[in-house]
Order: C-alpha cells, then structure tokens, then sequence
C-alpha cells in the first residue's frame, strides 16, 4: 500500500513536471509570436504622422506633410477609390521636395484635367501589384543577382538594388530615387518613401 502511494506520488510529480516543461517553450513561442505581431504591426512615423498598419494607403497618406503633392496627384488622377481598395499594392511614394525637382510648372500642369491619361500613367508606374515588405525584396535582390525587376501596374518595370546600406528604385529613364523610409506597412499594402519622381 505504502509502496503504491510512493508510485502515485512519484508519477503525479513527473506528469507536473512534463506538463511545466510542456508550458515553458509554449509560453516562449507565445511570447516570439506575439514580438513578431509587434513588429509586423509597426506605427512608422512619415511627414510628422503616424502610419498606422490598421488603416489604408490613402487613410494613411493623407495626414503625412511629406505627401501632399502625391496626394493631390492621386485625386486628380481618380485612383483615390484603388488605393483605398483591397489591393494590395506596394507603392513607392515620392515627397513633395521630388515633385518639386521636377521642371517648372511640371506638376501644374500634370495636374489639369486634360492631362489626366499622363498623370495616371506616371502615378500607376509608382505602384507594384502585392504586398511586398523589404524582406520580400531583400530576397528578390539577392535571387536576382543584386538587382530585382518588379512590374508596375503602368506596365513598364522599375529595378530595386541596394548600393552599401542604401536600397534604390530605378526608373526606364534611368532616373535613380533613393528609399528614405522602408516598410511602411499599410492594411492593403507597403509604401516606401522616396526622393525623385519615378518616369516610364
């Protein structure tokens, strides 16, 4: 009797300590997915704005003071309603100081109703179809030999190398816009700031 109440208690001990060990690396897998939530789901800081990963490209746009010459362009252009779809798309966002690198008047007169066709045109040649984090293009660089070539929703392509540490785009034209911000994350996209206007 004595000799199976020994036994019952050493098995009730074994079976808590196998269930502690069990919970251990559970807890720290939790604790891993939960340090991963967290960063997939950064708030970055664009034109003094938050960019929160919740909202959309355009809800997300619209409040950066960095962007709203682009802003301006994608209204004029009509693709308020795509951006704000489900997308989603990887875009490629130029600053007001890109625009304003552009040849006098340029954006001006992009930006009246009868140039609509070219102004989508240069906009559209900014997005990339799909969710592409820097991650995604690290690795599409690295398969690609050091450089990756992503289709544009305009249809030409744009080529992302990294140069040292910086990650660039470069255009048909051979323009070449540097990342300035990577990575921020969007509800149906990514966006990268950028310094010069992508031309197809």
């Amino acid at each position: 009797m004595k000799m199976n109440q020994g036994m019952r208690t050493l098995t009730l001990g074994l079976t808590l300590a196998l269930a502690s060990a069990a919970v251990v690396p559970m807890a720290m897998a939790g604790s891993m997915h939960a340090m991963h939530a967290m960063h997939a789901n950064k708030t970055v800081m664009v034109g003094g704005a938050a960019m929160y990963p919740s909202k959309n490209i355009i809800q997300n746009a619209v409040n950066s003071k960095d962007h709203t010459t682009l802003v301006a362009a994608v209204k004029a252009a009509g693709l308020v309603g795509t951006l704000e779809g489900k997308g989603p798309f990887t875009v490629f966002a130029p600053t007001n100081e890109a625009f304003a690198a552009l040849p006098a008047g340029t954006v001006q007169t992009l930006l009246k109703p009868e140039n609509k066709a070219t102004l989508t045109k240069i906009l559209t040649y900014h997005v990339v179809p799909g969710r592409l984090t820097s991650s995604d293009l690290a690795k599409a660089v690295k398969a690609g030999g050091g450089k990756a070539v992503l289709k544009t929703v305009e249809g030409d392509d744009i080529t992302i190398r990294k140069d040292g540490t910086q990650w660039t785009v470069t255009d048909d034209k051979g323009g070449v816009a540097d990342i300035t911000i990577a990575n921020v994350l969007q509800s149906n996209g990514v966006i990268y700031v950028i310094n010069k206007v992508l031309m197809p």
